[in-house]
């Protein structure tokens, strides 16, 4: 009996690579350098790990947006 595989974790990037000042976040994905710069050499938990700190982010990166104007799009995650 073979043990169940599990598929790799994706990367979040969505090719939108700008770091934004204010936050340290890339406008894309929402990861810090450090969380860019490891990514390939995480373990599947790790990943997770910064895919859950992404979502986390995502109420502060709405809030850091709206006073911007018109609005913007949501890194797509």
């Amino acid at each position: 009996m073979k043990a169940a595989v599990s598929a790799a974790v994706p990367s979040p990037c969505i090719s939108v690579c700008q770091m934004h000042a204010a936050s340290g976040w890339c406008q894309g994905c929402l990861r810090t350098l450090d969380e860019i710069a490891t990514w390939g050499g995480l373990d599947d938990g790790a990943k997770r790990l910064v895919l859950k700190r992404i979502g986390t982010r995502r109420a502060a990166w709405r809030a850091l947006q709206a006073p911007a104007g018109p609005a913007r799009a949501e890194p797509g995650l």
